[in-house]
């Protein structure tokens, strides 16, 4: 099931980017370091909103653009220039809707913080180790479940504000449409340790005598694991993933395309406890072990989905409650930031966001005065 139909990507973007290590991420976006913080010790925190109630402030946006552009560069990608001024809105958003919080509101937005939280714990294995990755992007449990609550808490709002119901015959109406979006494929659980052929800062690929004593490294740790030397004790002394190595080397599962091609397809090519060859990709050199293969399945509508703790009609009614908030959101929170008289104080984030709400005004306009379809 998408991750996208369960997880705010705004909220836990960095999180998730960081732990990708051999996916479509690169090792480099984990860092010990808080990018914002430092901007904040040098520049200060300069307030960027100022309304009724609550301000916003830089480094609120900071921490949130820093993930997101660790993972376009990643991809060899770049945000595109209106992205601060769409992730300021949302920020804007939320903080609008927290001063209209019931304490019933808040129980749910609480309670649903929770539940993220466990979810996350049971995709990375463990406490600890979704706690050491929280760290790597310097980020704590208690930051991200207090930024996870006000999010529900927000949508709560605005659910109950809108008088938001969602009925089971509309929920099995969207599962019947969109039942291939609940076929979980076929999944591999592995642990792999890597030797990073580049530059975990620049990208760049190391020297060629470095690649070369790296290829003769990882040659003898495989020649160790032959031998009969404990994968997941050589993984946590050798390998340079720091997503994975403090776990034995063991990642979450994945799926045939989650990776990057060449370590997906030796992965997949395993059996139970076989241990691939030396594996070569744009990162470094792998050695492999399978743990084990989900089969594929197709989830019916009474199914719970593994480590998402929802069944799959929970999450139908969830996708037909998004539909309905998206049909009616936009006018009732043009209202309430006029009522909060909320202002973007920063001229370059005040210039890029009328932009936006043009934009948003003239597709408006364009869906207002389309012509409806024919019948035939």
């Amino acid at each position: 099931m998408k991750l996208n139909l369960i997880l705010s990507a705004v909220l836990l973007a960095g999180v998730i980017s960081a732990s990708a290590t051999t996916e479509t991420v690169s090792p480099a976006a984990v860092t010990n370091a808080s990018p914002e913080a430092a901007m904040t010790a040098l520049f200060g925190d300069p307030v960027i909103v100022k309304a009724k109630g609550f301000e916003i402030k830089q480094s609120a946006l900071d921490e949130i653009l820093t993930g997101a552009k660790a993972n376009a560069a990643a991809q060899g990608q770049q945000l595109p220039p209106a992205f601060s001024a769409a992730i300021l809105n949302q920020l804007i958003t939320i903080q609008a809707l927290l001063q209209k919080a019931t304490p019933a509101d808040r129980a749910i937005g609480t309670a649903e913080a929770d539940q993220q939280y466990t979810n996350l714990v049971q995709r990375f294995g463990s406490v600890e180790a979704f706690q050491r990755q929280l760290m790597a992007v310097g980020m704590t449990a208690d930051t991200l479940r207090a930024k996870a609550a006000q999010e529900a808490t927000a949508k709560a709002v605005l659910k109950r504000e809108l008088g938001i119901k969602v009925t089971d015959a509309e929920a099995r109406a969207f599962y019947d449409k969109h039942s291939a979006e609940f076929e979980q494929p076929e999944l591999a659980h592995v642990r792999h340790i890597l030797l990073m052929t580049i530059d975990p800062t620049t990208h760049q690929p190391l020297s060629t005598n470095s690649i070369a004593a790296k290829r003769k490294e990882i040659d003898d740790i495989l020649k160790q694991i032959r031998d009969g030397g404990d994968f997941a004790a050589l993984a946590e002394k050798y390998s340079e993933d720091p997503g994975s190595k403090d776990n034995g080397g063991e990642l979450p599962e994945f799926s045939r395309g989650q990776m990057v091609p060449e370590f997906s397809a030796a992965a997949f090519a395993l059996t139970n406890n076989q241990v691939s060859d030396v594996v070569t990709t744009q990162y470094g050199y792998h050695i492999i072990k399978m743990i084990g293969k989900t089969p594929a399945k197709k989830y019916a509508f009474t199914d719970e989905l593994p480590r998402i703790n929802k069944t799959v009609e929970e999450i139908c009614k969830n996708e037909v409650e998004a539909e309905k908030i998206k049909a009616l959101a936009p006018a009732y929170i043009k209202q309430l930031r006029s009522e909060l008289d909320v202002q973007i104080v920063d001229p370059s984030l005040k210039a890029l966001d009328e932009t936006l709400r043009a934009q948003a005004d003239e597709a408006e306009q364009a869906d207002t005065n389309a012509p409806a379809a024919s019948v035939k």
